[in-house]
């Protein structure tokens, strides 16, 4: 029985520090939240150059330009409910505005297994925005166009397609004002890599094929109506009363915020609530009275108590779509 207690004891201390010490950004935790008090969240934008291929591609953009508009209140509020930061403010300006000024170029990546759109901007005009609104930093999320290989299931789960689908991703970075990144989504420094696409922007069409009876299953480009149906349904918001947002805003906001927060939450305590910690000291207990014996008086020493421990590139080529049948 002890050794299951010693056991479960040791599994709860190594929970708490290799969680407690992972660190998701770019220079020391205690630098990154000495360094940046006052956060600026710009607008979230969509690159419409990137690699869109929907056949509707205005009529998208303008979808998800209207649906950044609606959520990204919601990703601000997070940010602030992390107890992290003194102030996070949404800038004013418009986000084509912003991004037009501050955009300088775009490369399609792949690091370790990850493709994304990596984001850079000119340092001098990112430097003045930045000081016009007197910020330590500034969070820059981007929607974009994305083509790649995956492998697609049926609703049966029984056949899958692999093929090279279109999808919209979203990425994130915090930057301070010489330029230099100090966070980023996706984010490189997790124990266990991941990075889901925002939006699939086409889907196998295996219901056709299997109705007309053809081993063949073309991949289809979901309609403007259902993209905005898609983008379009909500949950209630964790962080604003009464709010409510897009299921896959908020799927992705929950992902960067859960590797901004200064450490892990293991008591439902934000950081100000939480107890500090004791510190290790000595108490002595009183001398107990002297006693008498018949022939000498004696006194019993006194005894001290042990001290308390303290507690703790180049864009991909489609091929030939192939089908294959799998049995459960």
């Amino acid at each position: 029985m002890k050794s299951i207690l010693k056991l479960v004891t040791l599994s709860i201390a190594a929970i708490f520090t290799f969680g407690c010490a992972q660190n998701y950004y770019n220079i020391p935790k205690e630098t990154y939240e000495k360094k940046v008090r006052v956060l600026g969240v710009a607008p979230i934008f969509i690159d419409p150059e990137s690699d869109i291929r929907h056949p509707e591609k205005e009529a998208l953009v303008s979808i998800v330009k209207e649906s950044n508009r609606k959520n990204e209140k919601e990703l601000v509020a997070l940010l602030k409910d992390t107890g992290t930061y003194f102030s996070v403010g949404l800038l004013p300006d418009d986000a084509d505005r912003i991004f037009s000024t501050i955009f300088s170029r775009r490369e399609r990546r792949e690091d370790a297994g990850v493709i994304y759109n990596k984001y850079f901007f000119k340092g001098p005009e990112l430097k003045d925005l930045m000081a016009r609104n007197k910020l330590d930093a500034l969070m820059v999320v981007a929607v974009s166009g994305l083509t790649a290989k995956d492998k697609v299931y049926s609703g049966n789960l029984l056949s899958y397609l692999e093929s090279h689908y279109n999808y919209l991703t979203m990425t994130a970075q915090i930057l301070d004002a010489d330029g230099n990144t100090l966070w980023e989504y996706p984010n490189f420094r997790q124990r266990t890599l991941s990075f889901s696409p925002f939006f699939p922007l086409q889907y196998p069409d295996f219901d056709e094929a299997k109705a007309n009876e053809n081993d063949r299953v073309d991949v289809k480009f979901k309609t403007i109506a259902g993209i905005g149906r898609g983008v379009g349904k909500t949950v209630k918001s964790s962080v604003q009363d009464n709010g409510r947002v897009s299921t896959v805003y908020s799927a992705a906001f929950d992902d960067m915020v859960l590797l901004l927060k200064p450490e892990f939450d293991w008591f439902g305590l934000k950081k100000e609530e939480r107890p500090a910690p004791v510190t290790a000291s000595v108490q002595t207990r009183p001398a107990p009275a002297a006693v008498h014996q018949p022939t000498a008086p004696q006194t019993a020493p006194s005894a001290s108590a042990p001290p308390l421990a303290s507690q703790p590139a180049a864009e991909p080529v489609i091929q030939a779509p192939t089908v294959r049948e799998e049995t459960l």
